[in-house]
Formats: structure tokens, C-alpha cells, sequence
């Protein structure tokens, strides 16, 4: 069994004293993990750093096996973040997402290619690429069949002055509509609907949106798993740069 593919670093572990299981969330195969031989090598460990873009063959004897990986350098992403933490720390956050929601040989193309316009995104000039990781947490819902219906107001139906979010069935709710129930609702910023924003009190809250429904219908349950800290991080990050702004 085998296939060669393009691939985005989501993780790499050491595995004995030269090798690595690398994960990788590939074009037409989903996320894939395989062993790379000599993989924590100086030669090839810059090439499996998180958010990097390579060339993956795969080959295994049986198809359940874990299988090696060979690879092939396309694009450094994590070298052109080496000098910005809050970016190195969103490209580390949506790569343990991944690694962690997404189901292993899974095909997703669509998440392939939301995480390739993000990491785009964060190595751009763009002030507001934050809120293209909001799209992405968003994206990444709708292709695990839990996205939000931001299209008009779950009570009357109407498309204009959307404002909130209803946690339990992830549809937006109309500012009118929300009046009384504001504690119990989640914020909706308006660039999820098609504005521009560079506020980071904008971004954070739509991470807390997008954070929500992950904990509820992908994680079932408050953050355990330790990859996801780097999540935290990332909004600690964000929040701190907020208050400096």
C-alpha cells in the first residue's frame, strides 16, 4: 500500500533515538501519521516543523499499519514565524486542532485547503488574519458536521442587525430578538458576516464562539487533551496584544 501526496506538518514525535512519527494532514488522504526514518535528524527535523508544507510518500506493507513516510520540502512556513510569537502561536494552536479533532485517514480536502488559505493568511501582511483562524475553526466545524447557520435570525427569520448566537443550536439570533437573553447567548462579530475587522476584542470573541462548539460537539467535554493548550496560549497571546493596543 502506498500514495504520494501534498501534506501540511501538523506534529512530529521522536520515536527512538533518530526517528520521528510524523503527523501530517494530507490533500486527498486526510490527516496521516507514518514513521520517518532518521526523522529528528539536523537534516530533516527543520523540515518537520508544524505548519510546513512537503511532498509526502507513504508505503506500508498493510494498509493498518503505521507505515513510513518519505518527504520533500515545498514551502517553510514555520521559519517565516520564527520572529513573531502571536503568529508562531496561531499556526501551533490550529495545527493541534487538527491533529486533534480531525479523524485519522479521513479524506477532507476542503480542511486541506482552508488550512493552506490560513497559513497564507498568517504569514501575510494583514492585520486581521486572526479572524481568518476564526474562519478556519469555522470551517473545520462545517466539515466535521457541526457548522453554524449565520445566515439570518433563528426567531423571526430576519437577515439584518445579527448580533448573537444561540449556544444551543448554533444559529444566529438577531440583535431585537436577543434583547432579555444577552447573558445566555454568545456574541456574533460582525466580520463573520462579511465586515472588516482588525480589533482583537473581535477576534477573541470569535474564538470563543468557535471555541464553544468544539468543546461541545468535537471535544464532548472541557479541553483535556495538552496538545490544545497551545490554543489557550494562542488567545492569552491575542488578548495580551489587545490590552497593548
Amino acid at each position: 500500500m502506498d500514495f504520494t501526496d501534498d501534506a501540511i506538518v501538523l506534529s512530529a514525535r521522536r520515536h527512538g533515538e533518530a526517528n520521528a512519527v510524523l503527523s501530517v494532514l494530507t490533500r486527498e488522504h486526510g490527516r496521516h501519521l507514518g514513521l520517518v526514518k532518521g526523522g529528528t535528524s539536523r537534516r530533516q527535523r527543520p523540515m518537520l516543523e508544524i505548519g510546513n508544507r512537503l511532498r509526502v510518500h507513504w508505503r506500508a506493507r498493510l494498509d493498518e499499519q503505521l507505515g513510513n513516510f518519505t518527504a520533500e520540502p515545498v514551502d517553510a512556513v514555520s521559519a517565516i514565524l520564527l520572529h513573531d510569537p502571536l503568529k508562531l502561536a496561531a499556526l501551533a494552536a490550529a495545527c493541534a486542532v487538527a491533529d486533534v479533532v480531525l479523524p485519522e485517514r479521513e479524506p477532507h480536502e476542503d480542511v486541506y485547503q482552508a488550512t493552506a488559505r490560513l497559513t497564507d493568511a498568517i504569514t501575510g501582511e494583514s492585520a486581521s488574519w486572526p479572524a481568518d483562524y476564526v474562519r478556519w475553526e469555522l470551517e473545520l466545524l462545517t466539515a466535521l458536521g457541526f457548522g453554524l447557520d449565520l445566515s439570518r435570525c433563528a426567531v423571526t427569520g430576519d437577515t439584518a442587525d445579527l448580533a448573537f448566537v444561540s449556544p444551543k443550536t448554533g444559529r444566529a439570533v438577531s440583535r431585537a430578538a436577543g434583547q432579555g437573553y444577552v447573558d445566555r447567548l454568545l456574541p456574533l462579530p460582525a466580520f463573520l458576516l462579511g465586515a472588516a475587522s482588525s480589533d482583537r476584542s473581535d477576534h477573541l470573541a470569535g474564538l470563543r464562539l468557535t471555541g464553544w462548539f468544539l468543546d461541545r460537539h468535537v471535544l464532548h467535554g472541557p479541553i483535556t487533551d495538552k496538545r490544545l493548550e497551545t490554543r489557550a496560549r494562542f488567545i492569552d497571546r491575542l488578548a495580551q496584544e489587545s490590552r497593548q493596543r
